[in-house]
């Protein structure tokens, strides 16, 4: 009580003060050089915005989505004593699989007034029963339409009429730092407000390369999947999908789906029940600084192709790994992850002008798109030896490894020090190709660094992908 006591005096001294201070909350701001000379040092008060207005208009079309699924459970279902089984079960305890119901929740929100619904893929993704709920307490099972793994959305269908919608906006002029709302229902709170401001765009999570997310730091917890991301214009940009968290908890880490793509997938999926995606069969990965400078591009951008598939539509057109993919249909590829979903968005069998980076000059390549298959959801040991001041222990590949990396040539990483490992290079890489020059044998990789300036790029194999690793050689 004495610490109660002590900070109810304190606080009754400073609220004066913080009730001056909160008198100008209302101003507008004004630019440094628009204020009165006496008034250039003062601080000016930002108006927070009111998502009041915001919140009634569009929450009624926010639903709660609640799921029924079944999982496998150990536990030992009761027996009868005069069942055949009971002694064995009785003495030996063997735990026999039986079907249990398990339930989940989600967000979603109805996006036309027949009732089709849009939400998340894995809020919905092996359920037995969905149920949605309205902000008027009404009620419907719905109907799965279709989903897709891939950008991770699905389409739902109520059986109502004349419901509320939302209003379908684009993520296309979305900016840094503009002000968003996500609405849902965490862990099972209907309708839950909450806002913050667009941290990043174009971001490019781990299996999940189609979808150029819009990363902001607005509160959205469990059970908010699914729910629209708004501007403060009520539009939706956004599917509220993902969070990055060491708890399984809000860190200030949000990630939506862009409302393009997810408009996208959802036509597909009302008109054929699936969705069809272009492909021509490359793997890719941004250019960065240090790459840009060993490939001689004058800035940092485009999709850096690190493998071609053979006998793909880009193999056929004549796209080589090291290729850097400038634009697509004109559409300039600031960042490698805005490349999948143009490819993606291109109707199979349509012709693709693509203009790259090689060989220190820009060429464009038409490619014939190819379809994305449909998926469930879219010793003879040389010597060591050390390659000097790339810094690791080589050695060739044998007959065996090349057969299975289906490669002509290559070296094995045995130790990686010095710049290789300050790059990132580990040991079991295989060096494929230093600045798009193919290495056979160790002599070939000393020849090629020796020529080679303070910055190279470094073809490797991981496992089953491939990817260049810059290398600062100063």
């Amino acid at each position: 009580m004495k610490t109660l006591s002590a900070y109810a005096a304190a606080f009754s001294v400073l609220l004066p003060a913080l009730l001056a201070g909160c008198a100008s909350s209302d101003a507008a701001y004004v630019p440094a050089a628009a204020r009165p000379a006496a008034a250039q040092g003062a601080p000016v008060a930002l108006a927070a915005p009111d998502f009041s207005g915001l919140a009634e208009k569009a929450g009624p079309a926010v639903v709660n989505i609640s799921v029924t699924t079944v999982a496998a459970t150990n536990e030992q279902p009761p027996l009868d004593r005069g069942d055949p089984l009971y002694p064995f079960f009785r003495y030996f305890g063997v735990p026999v699989p039986k079907q249990a119901p398990m339930r989940g929740i989600g967000s979603g929100f109805i996006v036309s007034p027949d009732g089709y619904i849009l939400t998340n893929a894995h809020v919905v993704d092996g359920a037995k029963r969905v149920q949605v709920k309205l902000t008027d307490r009404r009620e419907f099972r719905a109907k799965v339409v279709g989903t897709d793994a891939k950008s991770d959305v699905a389409l739902l269908k109520i059986d109502a009429k004349d419901l509320p919608v939302v209003h379908i906006g684009s993520a296309q002029n979305v900016k840094v730092g503009q002000w968003v709302v996500a609405m849902g229902s965490p862990f099972g709170f209907d309708n839950s407000v909450t806002a913050g401001i667009v941290s990043a765009k174009s971001r490019s999570l781990p299996g999940d390369g189609y979808v150029p997310f819009i990363q902001t730091d607005v509160a959205v917890n469990p059970g908010n999947s699914g729910g629209p991301l708004f501007d403060l214009a009520g539009d939706v940009i956004g599917i509220n999908s993902q969070i990055y968290s060491q708890t399984g908890g809000y860190m200030g880490l949000s990630f939506a789906i862009p409302i393009d793509v997810a408009m996208h997938v959802k036509d597909q999926l009302q008109k054929y029940g699936k969705v069809t995606r272009g492909r021509i069969g490359i793997a890719i990965q941004s250019v960065d600084q240090s790459l840009a400078q060993s490939f001689g591009l004058p800035k940092a951008e485009g999709a850096l192709v690190s493998s071609v598939d053979e006998d793909a539509p880009a193999a056929r057109a004549g796209i080589k790994p090291g290729d850097v993919i400038l634009a697509w249909n004109s559409t300039p590829i600031d960042e490698s992850a805005s490349l999948p979903e143009l490819v993606a968005d291109t109707p199979p069998g349509r012709t693709a002008q693509v203009r790259v980076w090689r060989n220190g000059k820009e060429q464009t390549l038409s490619v014939n798109v190819g379809e994305l298959p449909n998926e469930t959801v879219a010793s003879n040991d040389a010597p060591p030896a050390n390659s000097g001041k790339l810094g690791v222990v080589v050695r060739p590949l044998t007959t065996e490894e090349r057969g299975e990396l289906h490669a002509n040539g290559g070296l094995v990483v045995e130790n990686a020090a010095g710049a290789a490992a300050k790059a990132g290079v580990q040991p079991g890489d295989v060096i494929l190709a230093l600045n798009n020059h193919p290495v056979r044998s160790v002599d070939e990789l000393r020849k090629l660094l020796d020529t080679s300036g303070k910055h190279v790029a470094l073809l490797v194999q991981r496992e089953e992908a491939k990817m260049y690793v810059p290398i600062d050689l100063s």
